[in-house]
Parts: structure tokens; sequence; C-alpha cells
């Protein structure tokens, strides 16, 4: 098992004194890791006051500065990445190795060194001898950044590095299941920062609401569920603050007829299965054609009955356990909803607990109907079910027949016939032989029930600014 005394100096920088704040688990073990802070939502106003305060002397920086600070902060990430990956793999369950903690930790230092490098110029609307009208980006003030338990760093970068590349100060509330990992991020990346501009809150659900309803928060982040969405904004109507929401998903992908299962298995197996299913745009249920249906079936089922699974810290693992309980018990029960219906469990279809309280095996069901709970809800855990279909527009019409459309996938042998494929789902993304992959200069964001607003790239710095058009005398005058 991984030494992970290097990671205690920065746990002690972040979590609540000795007899107070709230015991967060390790998700392996269930062992306490440390002592979350609880603030108030006095303690929010407070926060939100000083970010508001430090807010024109930071946006006053300009955007070379401010890139140079991120790029610093970034560094300092890097500094202590290991550190941070391990008390990440102790709180959200996630192992060091394969796309998991030390891979988000990445992932942060990337997106931070993208924010800083993107280049968002004033755009020339009319340039003629009457009129010279340009469009510019403003920061929007402060950002409420309200973040997940799946993926708590990466998802929290995301959140505030456009706003502080744009000259935003951010207040980040992380997920009350995984505080201690983006507390510490946060303490890291304050050393280089000036006061004030980044504050971490680790309250409550009467702490996030709050934030969706304070008069001084200027933008909201928020990516979670669809239903929490919905909340954010009924709360944030009174005060009119910009939204930037990624909801809940259940993507589809489907293989269509003339594909190799051998050329694909692995990548459809881990466009389902990473984060141990525990991902917004993961592959929740795949569709497959008669023709290749039981040697794709037969593929997951190899690789998911072999792949490594057990506490993050051990190096051989990549699949670790559900973070939470209420997850635990969704995967349980709609699983067993799936084999009462009359579905096949290939593979996995129960919990190991040897492993620890809340593992679950992965699981591939077959000869599934479509209007089973585990096709239509979102499972979020190391659980899929495999749908057999004959004709292809009846692939299409299942695929996008249900209220919620974050990423979708399709998989062929035939670029072209994929290319049109796509097209034909509907979703915020589409992929062509792979599921999931996210670059930081390509724009992300879902539609239907899945939220709007878009991250990442030049589109993800406008999403956190105000436009102002600046119009004035042309070359004539």
């Amino acid at each position: 098992m991984t030494d992970t005394s290097a990671a205690s100096a920065l746990l002690d920088r972040v979590q609540a004194p000795e007899g107070s704040g709230r015991d967060i688990p390790d998700a392996a073990t269930r062992e306490t890791i440390g002592r979350a802070p609880v603030q108030t939502v006095a303690d929010l106003d407070d926060a939100i006051a000083r970010a508001k305060a430090a807010q024109p002397a930071w946006e006053a920086l300009g955007h070379a500065k401010r890139s140079e600070l991120l790029l610093a902060a970034a560094d300092a990430l890097d500094a202590n990445a290991e550190e941070l990956a391990q008390l990440l793999s102790r709180e959200q369950g996630k192992p060091l190795n394969g796309p998991n903690a030390r891979f988000e930790l990445g992932a942060c230092s990337a997106w931070l060194r993208t924010n800083a490098a993107t280049v968002l110029e004033p755009e020339v609307l009319v340039d003629d001898e009457n009129l010279h009208a340009e469009l510019v980006y403003k920061p929007a003030g402060v950002v409420g950044a309200i973040g997940p338990w799946n993926w708590p760093l990466m998802i929290t970068i995301w959140q505030i590095g456009p706003s502080l590349r744009m000259g935003n100060t951010v207040v980040a509330k992380p997920s009350e299941y995984t505080p201690l990992s983006v507390l510490a991020m946060l303490s890291v990346m304050n050393e280089v920062l000036p006061a004030d501009v980044l504050i971490g809150i680790s309250g409550d659900r009467e702490v996030g609401a709050r934030i969706a309803s304070h008069p001084d928060i200027d933008k909201i982040m928020f990516t979670g569920s669809t239903a929490t969405g919905r909340k954010i904004i009924e709360s944030s109507a009174g005060n009119l603050a910009r939204l930037t929401l990624e909801l809940g998903g259940n993507d589809a992908g489907i293989v269509l007829p003339g594909t190799d299962p051998s050329a694909i298995a692995e990548d459809l197996f881990w466009g389902a299965f990473i984060n141990t299913g525990q991902t917004c745009a993961a592959m929740k249920r795949l569709y497959v054609h008669d023709s290749l249906y039981d040697q794709v079936v037969d593929a997951l089922a190899g690789i998911a009955a072999s792949v490594p699974i057990g506490n993050g810290l051990d190096e051989n693992n990549v699949l670790g356990p559900l973070q939470n309980k209420q997850q635990f018990d969704i995967v349980s029960r709609l699983v067993e909803d799936a084999r009462a219906r009359g579905a096949r469990i290939v593979t996995g279809g129960e919990a190991a607990p040897e492993l620890g309280e809340l593992f679950y095996r992965p699981t591939i069901v077959a000869d599934i109907d479509n209007d089973a709970a585990l096709v239509q809800e979102e499972q979020f855990g190391p659980a899929l079910p495999v749908i057999r279909y004959s004709d292809v527009d009846e692939a299409f019409a299942l695929a996008n027949a249900v209220d919620v459309g974050l990423g979708a996938s399709v998989w062929s042998s035939d670029p072209e016939a994929a290319r049109e494929a796509a097209t034909r789902m509907q979703s915020g993304t589409v992929w062509i032989n792979s599921h999931g992959g996210l670059h930081p200069m390509v724009p992300f964001g879902g539609v239907k029930s899945s939220g709007y607003g878009l991250e990442f790239g030049v589109a993800g710095l406008k999403s956190v600014a105000v436009p102002q058009v600046v119009s004035g005398p042309g070359r004539k005058a």
C-alpha cells in the first residue's frame, strides 16, 4: 500500500481543529480520514464580501498577470500532486493509477495552463467608414462554484480556472462528501494567488442554497444532479445570476453493424467504467446490433471479470468503491430490478464485501429490456446494461428517448458512416469510437435536462464573462 504520511501535512492545513468539524471517512475502509470544517451561512456571507472587495484589484492586474499567476498555481499543484492524489484517493475512493487520482491531478494542471494560454480577442462586429463596433468580454464579478464528489478536484478547476483567468474572484464550495481534498487543493493554489481571490467554504446544503440566492454572487457554476440544478435556477431568480449548469446524464453508446468487437472492447469498457462508473459523461447504456451482440457482451464481460478492483492506495488497482452509501444503494437497487425482470447478469451483479462496505463488482447486464430502470435511470456506478437491437433507426430512437443529453457515442469501422450517425444523437457531445474523452480547448455542455452553458476553451472563458459592445465612429471620422 502507498505511504500516505506525506499527505498528512496538507490535511492538517485544512481540517477542523480536534473536537470540532465533521468526520470524513475513507471511501474504501470507512475509517476517518480527518475533520471537515463546518462553516455557516454567516461564514459564507463574509467570504463573499471579501471576494467582492478583492475583485476590482484582481481585474486590474490584466490578463497577462493573471495568466502568469495561474501558471504559478499550476506549478504549485504539480509540486504537491502526489500528496493531493493520495488524499483524493482516500476521500473519493478512486485508485491512484489508471484514469483516476493521479490522472485527475494531471488534468487540473493541464486545464489551468490552458486557461492561462487561451486568447480571447475583442470581436470586431462592424468596421466601415461610419461605424467601428467591437464585442469585448469583462469579468462577471464574484463566481460561486459548487462542485461534485465524483471528480472533485478536476471539476473544481474547470469552474475556477476560467473564472480567475477572466478577472472574477471565486467562492468555491466542495461537495459535503469530498471537502478535504478540494480545500487542500485551494490551499496550495492560495500560496501563489493574492488574498481573497479564491476562497473555499465547507458547509452543508444550506450554504449551497445561499450561494445560489446571494445578491453579491454574479455567476454560478454547478456540476451535479438535475434535481439540484433546478433548485439552483429557482434560487438564483431573485438576483438574476448567470448560470452554467452541467447536470445529470444517461449517455448512450451505439455499436453499428460491421464493427470489429475486438477493436473496440477496451475503449467501450473504460467509456462506461471510468472512475468506477461515477462520471456524468460515462456511457450508461450500450445498444449493440444483433450481428455483434454476443461478441461484444462476451468481450466486455471478460474485461469486467479481470480488472483489478480494491483499495485505491494499492498501486495494482484501477477500480475502487462507490464513494458513498447512497450511491451504492442506487446501483444495487437497479441491478436487482434488472435481475427480477429476467435480465441476464453476465458478470458481477453483487457487492464485494470482502473488499469493503461500498465495493460492487463490475457488472455487465445483457438481454435487458429498454424500459428497465437500469436503462432509463442514471446508475452512476459499475453496472452497464447492453441492449440488443436489429434496426438502426430504432436504436437511435431509443438512445434519444430520454430527457437528458450530456454525451453519446457511436462505434463503427466506417468513419463516414460514424460521422453521419453522430449527427443523429441528441446530446451536447458525440464521440466516435470512444466515450467521455475531454480536451481543455473543446467546449463541453449538455442539452435537454443535462443543463446549459459551455465550459472549456474560448467558449468557457466567455461563459464566465459579461459581453459588452463598444461602438464608436468609423474610419470616415
